[in-house]
């Protein structure tokens, strides 16, 4: 069976030291602060590393979040592994909870949140399970 959240959250980016070595493709960093609100309410740090081309919306990104707070009424913590691609403007995202990652009450979780994206707002539609589930 798996259970669904869906609801907003924000987030801050902070750039950090870019790699640049002259090749048309910058290598960036950017630290990632989360706060999200409903179902998930939790907040979450972690680290992204970009690659955008000169091709126009063309880029990479992979990022790593350690997520804290409740899930569905369980506390605890987990790990969400971020991979994105853009070619020429059409995107592909993946956010997946790293297996085993989850501590305490949310021991067991899997799932992958889909991140949606509107002028002025964020929100997450995550689709989980936890292992003890019947």
């Amino acid at each position: 069976m798996t259970d669904h959240a869906r609801g907003t959250f924000d987030v801050t980016l902070t750039p950090q030291a870019t790699d640049d070595d002259g090749s048309g493709v910058p290598l960036g960093r950017l630290s990632i602060d989360k706060r999200f609100h409903g179902p998930l309410d939790a907040t979450s740090r972690g680290e992204m590393l970009s690659a955008r081309t000169a091709t126009p919306g063309s880029a990479g990104y992979v990022a790593i979040e350690r997520v804290t707070g409740t899930l569905a009424g369980r506390r605890g913590s987990f790990v969400l592994q971020h991979t994105g691609v853009m070619t020429r403007g059409a995107p592909q995202l993946t956010v997946a909870v790293v297996p085993d990652s989850g501590t305490g009450e949310l021991a067991g979780l899997s799932g992958t949140m889909d991140i949606i994206v509107s002028p002025g707002k964020h929100e997450y539609d995550f689709r989980y399970a936890f292992a003890d589930a019947g």
